[in-house]
């Protein structure tokens, strides 16, 4: 199995079992508050996750991709950031 492919969904698996571990806080916390609290915790690792498997999928393929394709990728994963951050 390729490297890459496997960082990438192994991530990706950790950060799915990182968001059930959060619903089972929240509901053992069994307040609004605390669960606010859980749930913006949440919001700053789907991004990073977002980030950090797209830049290993770039480097498992950037000797395959034009520097014209690199940019257009680069700028959606950058426009992606900037909807996240300008809520």
């Amino acid at each position: 199995m390729n490297k890459i492919v496997l960082t990438m969904a192994s991530l990706r698996m950790m950060s799915g079992s990182l968001e059930i571990i959060a619903a089972i806080i929240m509901l053992r916390l069994a307040t609004v508050e605390k669960a606010l609290l859980v749930n913006s915790a949440l919001a700053l690792v789907g991004p990073l996750v977002l980030l950090t498997t797209t830049t290993i999928g770039l480097v498992g393929i950037a000797e395959k991709l034009s520097y014209g394709k690199m940019l257009w990728i680069i700028a959606g994963v950058s426009c992606l950031f900037i909807g996240i951050i300008k809520k």
